[in-house]
């Protein structure tokens, strides 16, 4: 059973070399699991004077004000015989056989965390005590609650305790000590109090009485010791600590412990308690429930260990493993990147993924819209084609039909679709673009069990998006071109048979016996204009259906096609220190690597721990 104590001071000492001592936390915790006893108390509760009786040596700082400014992780550890020593875990490997130089040493090292503002900080102390005189037990003294700040602290630091304290003692696997002194109302204890707020049936919690010795004469806390005043599930135990003149004398803390028992032993209101008074029972007490509930946490904890083990397997599996050193390892994770990010770009186009849709609907609807919203009827008022066609007939007038005219008036029109082609152009432009980024965002290579993000590697990313969207803008520019060559091609040859088919008389031809004034009259260019926005609207009919394959072939054909084909070149040319470059991972990746791999150990650690460890059925 000894043994269980001991497995959870060790893992205890790792989670807190990895920064995971109970705070709040994105990774898995293993601290919060561990079942602790927290020391409560309020300010000159006789908090510290309990726990070093527990220990039997005066190691702790002392002084007016908040003293404890970050919390103790205090492990005792018995031994058959030998010198009393203390060890910290950041002094690694040093002893401390002088317990004066422990309490300097603690006080040091909460200014280095804190500084000399005498704030406060929830990064834990962790110091072990190896002792013959000692139980093996882990206590957390955590700093005590008070209700005004000192000089030289902020007004906060109240509050702040508390939500550190409260922060602690609300896990549901902490055992909660709760320090209140015989000689102040128990309604008043402050850590009855929060106790009471986190632990509301007193499931958790052991009361613990300082200062009997201190009460007024004729008073006494017999009902408190018997569960009378303040009932909890485990019975209250009552100290007598030293008095601060045996403190200043260095009385001897044996000789402290005799004064307790004979003190319990001949005082008539306690003397039926005797057997279950004093620190020495406190900590027989404390050492043997935290072994019952470590027992009892045992399965729970394998369990947890056993799931949080798969977990950060695959969250480092999904993050992979640092890139390979040679070149051709790296070019390798180069190319199966570039390859994922290739084909899920492809996948979106061909509708495996969702975005290649919105090309479509360019096509079925912005494309003809914009035709639409050209108006050509407004553009054939008559005034226009009356210009145009006396323009075109220079000074003679026409015989039979104004066929500059005609060409003049389709030519005017239909320039200006080049405008909605050139719109159908980039507005493919700008959602294949919109591809590229959805692309590279779920580019996720694998490779037997590694997996490689695009969005690890920022370098990479860059240059790789650069390339795709150069392509896409050369691409871009040959589209333009063929699709403003085709509208050129309308203009440049009409469709004959299209006026053949239109009835042929001399009245709508114009009669040349007529005047001057009769030939131009609005009828006669109303036929114009109605001709030629038949004609017009038949060339748009027509551009609707070869622009679009003009823009596939040119654009999204491509796209599929060559995307990365100059990247490609251009990446067979780089040597190593240039491909390593490109994989310059991004440091919170790696970071995150490093942290899950340690935490992992940890947890590999204590799984092996836990099962090594043989406890009583």
């Amino acid at each position: 059973m000894e043994n269980l104590i001991q497995l959870v001071n060790k893992i205890q000492r790792a989670c807190t070399a990895l920064g995971d001592h109970g705070e709040e936390s994105a990774l898995p915790t293993l601290w919060d699991a561990l079942p602790s006893i927290a020391v409560v108390g309020g300010q000159s509760s006789g908090k510290s004077s309990v726990l070093e009786s527990i220990v039997g040596k005066d190691f702790l700082p002392r002084g007016s004000g908040i003293v404890t400014r970050r919390p103790l992780v205090l492990q005792l550890h018995k031994i058959d015989e030998g010198r009393e020593y203390a060890e910290f875990m950041h002094l690694p490997r040093k002893k401390f056989p002088d317990f004066a130089a422990v309490r300097q040493e603690i006080a040091d090292e909460t200014d280095r965390e804190t500084g000399r503002s005498r704030g406060i900080s929830s990064v834990p102390i962790h110091l072990s005590i190896y002792s013959p005189h000692v139980v093996n037990l882990t206590l957390v003294d955590l700093p005590g609650l008070t209700k005004v700040a000192v000089e030289g602290q902020p007004d906060s630091i109240v509050q702040d305790i508390e939500n550190m304290v409260r922060a602690f003692i609300e896990k549901p696997n902490c055992i909660i000590l709760a320090i209140s002194p015989a000689n102040q109302d128990l309604a008043t204890s402050d850590a009855i109090k929060i106790s009471r707020e986190v632990d509301p049936k007193g499931e958790r919690t052991f009361g613990v009485l300082t200062k009997i010795d201190l009460m007024d004469k004729g008073t006494d806390a017999v009902d408190i010791l018997e569960g009378k005043a303040y009932k909890l599930n485990y019975p209250w135990i009552g100290v007598v600590n030293r008095s601060q003149a045996d403190i200043n004398k260095n009385v001897d803390m044996i000789a402290a412990r005799r004064r307790e028992n004979e003190y319990f032993a001949s005082t008539p209101e306690y003397r039926h308690l005797t057997s279950r008074m004093g620190s020495v029972h406190l900590g027989k007490v404390l050492s043997k429930h935290l072994e019952t509930v470590i027992k009892s946490r045992i399965p729970g904890l394998q369990s947890l260990i056993s799931k949080t083990i798969i977990d950060l397997e695959s969250e480092l599996n999904r993050i992979g493993k640092p890139i390979a050193a040679d070149t051709g390892g790296k070019l390798y994770v180069v190319m199966e990147i570039c390859r994922t990010f290739d084909q899920i770009f492809k996948d979106h186009l061909d509708g495996i993924k969702p975005g290649g849709e919105k090309i479509y609907q360019v096509f079925d609807n912005q494309f003809p819209a914009a035709l639409k919203r050209l108006q050509f009827d407004k553009h054939l008022s008559l005034d226009t084609v009356r210009k145009l066609i006396t323009e075109a007939d220079g000074y003679q007038p026409h015989l039979i039909a104004p066929e500059q005219g005609y060409r003049r008036l389709i030519e005017s029109c239909l320039v200006s679709i080049r405008g909605p082609a050139e719109a159908a152009v980039d507005t493919v432009h700008g959602i294949l673009k919109d591809l590229i980024q959805k692309s590279m965002n779920e580019t996720v290579a694998s490779s037997k069990l590694l997996m490689f993000e695009l969005k690890q590697y920022p370098t990479l990313r860059v240059e790789l998006g650069s390339a795709a969207v150069e392509s896409l803008e050369r691409m871009r520019e040959e589209s333009k071109k063929a699709t403003v060559l085709l509208v050129d091609m309308e203009s440049g040859y009409l469709t004959v048979e299209f006026f053949r088919k239109l009835p042929q008389d001399a009245e709508k031809g114009g009669n040349p016996t007529h005047s001057l004034f009769d030939r131009y009259n609005d009828a006669y260019l109303r036929r114009i204009a109605t001709t030629v926005l038949s004609y017009v609207n038949m060339v748009c009919g027509g551009v609707r259906h070869t622009i679009p394959k003009s823009v596939v072939y040119c654009q999204v054909r491509e796209a599929k096609r060559s995307l990365l084909d100059h990247f490609f070149a251009e990446l067979g040319k780089k040597e190593g220190k240039q491909l390593a470059s490109l994989l310059n991972e991004d440091p919170a990746i790696m970071q995150r690597r490093t942290n899950l791999s340690k935490r992992l150990e940890l947890y590999r650690s204590a799984q092996s721990d836990i099962e090594a460890v043989a406890w009583d059925k």
